[in-house]
């Protein structure tokens, strides 16, 4: 099989990504004088931009590989219509996302002056899920994975509470029983939550922080050992470790892969993460062996650190890297 076969066999997989869910926002203009009321700039504002962001940027990257996405999160009730007319707008169900009236809706809005960014203001909730939340939500995952064939689950954690320790186990048990792979993008938090996932992809900072360790990214010898100590824990199938300059590893049954990063004009390295693990997942649902799926992911990652802001690439894009790129397997 090409790399050409594997991408195009991502058309019409089901995909479900559970996670924290986020909009990202974007107020554009020009700050051309100071306010009289404090030592600040005066914004005036151009443009207003809502996008989906976390777990939804991680279903659009899938949906523009041409795979079905199917999201499940808890947002709070203000500022759910933004969240779920956004939804709307690229084609997505609602039926996964579950509102509480004690919980925000995570909004991230970047104030931007002649397109730099002058600040962040962020609006959220960090708190976990109360054990009402999580039954609803769990309920809602269990409908859809018995009403549809679902070929991977993604577990998308940005430490904003819906992936609880009882979220994940119950996840990663449902998809053991449905014999479902299951990939996962973790934070912190509960770093160690993740036990007998098939696919777990830490960045070098998080194994790092996960196992209390301060191994390099140029060091490989390091990092198979800590890779060895991640799966004596979590007793995952795959560990799949981004090293941003020095490219990734991934490990399979003591198979060691490392692949070194592709030169690239780095632009913006918003997003690349969520495009990393969804290439990785939809390659683990057709059944793709670790080296074509730490080439493509680690390809698609490069490709969309050349772009502004949070874009996810298409299927056709990764095709024609790949073919310019990668050696024909």
């Amino acid at each position: 099989m090409d790399y050409k076969s594997i991408v195009n066999s991502f058309q019409g997989a089901n995909v479900l990504i559970v996670g924290d869910v986020m909009i990202d926002a974007y107020l554009s203009g020009s700050a051309d004088r100071i306010s009289p009321e404090a030592p600040v700039p005066v914004l005036k504002i151009d443009e207003e931009v809502y996008r989906l962001g976390g777990a939804a940027n991680v279903a659009l990257n899938v949906m523009t590989l041409a795979a079905n996405s199917i999201i499940c999160s808890v947002i709070g009730e203000v500022k759910s219509e933004r969240f779920l007319g956004l939804l709307r707008e690229r084609g997505f169900s609602e039926n996964g996302i579950i509102l509480s009236k004690d919980r925000k809706t995570t909004q991230k809005t970047r104030v931007l002056d002649k397109g730099k960014q002058l600040l962040r203001v962020d609006e959220e909730s960090t708190h976990d899920l109360t054990a009402d939340e999580e039954n609803k939500l769990l309920s809602r995952i269990e409908e859809i994975v018995n009403a549809n064939s679902i070929d991977v689950l993604i577990l998308q954690d940005y430490n904003k509470g819906v992936l609880t320790s009882n979220v994940i186990t119950k996840c990663i048990q449902l998809c053991k029983k449905g014999n479902i792979p299951t990939a996962v993008d973790p934070k912190l938090k509960h770093f160690l939550s993740y036990k007998g996932v098939t696919l777990f992809k830490p960045n070098l900072k998080e194994i790092n922080e996960g196992l209390n360790l301060e191994v390099s990214g140029d060091n490989l010898e390091s990092l198979k050992a800590a890779i060895e100590a991640l799966e004596g824990e979590l007793e995952n199938q795959i560990s799949f470790v981004t090293l941003s300059e020095n490219g990734v590893v991934i490990n399979e049954g003591g198979n060691f892969i490392h692949l070194p990063a592709h030169h690239r004009d780095i632009v913006d390295v918003s997003g690349a993460g969520d495009t990393v693990i969804s290439v990785a997942a939809l390659c683990l649902a057709r059944g793709a062996n670790i080296k074509e799926l730490a080439e493509l992911s680690n390809l698609a990652g490069g490709l969309v650190c050349e772009k502004v802001g949070v874009v996810p690439i298409n299927k056709e894009e990764l095709i024609l890297a790949s073919e310019n790129q990668l050696d024909v397997l």
